[in-house]
């Protein structure tokens, strides 16, 4: 299928689940993640043609901006863009250092402010597409040492909404996603059984269906918990 995806920090956890996921239907799929050992791995894996690797801090401006121009430069229809870069760092607002709030500010709301602009002339120009902000649980509800975390993430949905708004009498949709507790490296060393969290494949498979619905509806906001309950 002539049509591509851009999935941002796509090597582990939800990106990659959505990487296998739009990769299995067939589509082209442009990934980032600072991390290149685990771009080689997922391409070795994945042993697929479709899937064009770039390894980029979309944190940072400028790296955010070069991989929407990698993305842009495969002169194929872009279909969806799902922003997935993130971080989680534990920690009060008033103990913590100053850094965690600039980190998951660069990481979890402005990597997808700049990556969505440098891509929306494309998304436009096609014949349907979608943004995909994942989003936080955190996003609507603040925990004790979310601290700065949940303030990121009530940005990104702010960010989803107002887009959302800009873009509705264009071909382009716009989907928060907003999971509780997924079972990713994010919660590596806690000792609690699988059944207490998420697998990243049902986001991507959540994902797939909204991003499947005719062109005249569209799912603004996607809410996921763990059966038993957020931890």
């Amino acid at each position: 299928m002539d049509k591509l995806v851009v999935v941002s920090g796509g090597s582990r956890g939800i990106g990659r689940a959505v990487v296998e996921k739009f990769l299995k239907e067939d589509f082209n799929v442009a990934v980032c993640s600072r991390d290149v050992a685990k771009l080689e791995e997922l391409r070795q894996v994945q042993n697929h043609q479709n899937l064009h690797i770039f390894k980029a801090n979309v944190s940072e401006k400028e790296e955010a901006e070069a991989f929407g121009r990698f993305a842009a430069g495969l002169n194929l229809p872009i279909s969806a863009l799902i922003n997935n870069a993130g971080v989680f760092i534990p920690g009060k607002i008033f103990d913590e250092p100053e850094e965690n709030l600039i980190t998951q500010i660069n990481t979890n709301l402005y990597s997808a402010y700049y990556l969505t602009r440098s891509l929306i002339d494309n998304l436009k120009s096609a014949e349907s597409s979608h943004i995909f902000n994942i989003c936080s649980i955190a996003s609507f509800m603040a925990y004790p040492a979310s601290g700065s975390y949940a303030i990121s993430k009530f940005a990104l949905l702010g960010f989803s909404k107002s887009i959302r708004e800009e873009l509705k009498n264009t071909c382009v949709k716009v989907t928060a996603v907003m999971p509780g507790a997924t079972l990713t490296d994010s919660w590596a060393g806690v000792h609690l059984h699988e059944s207490r969290f998420i697998k990243s494949r049902d986001i991507a498979e959540a994902i797939w269906g909204a991003f499947s619905l005719s062109k005249s509806a569209v799912v603004e906001e996607i809410v996921i918990r763990p059966q038993l309950g957020d931890l």
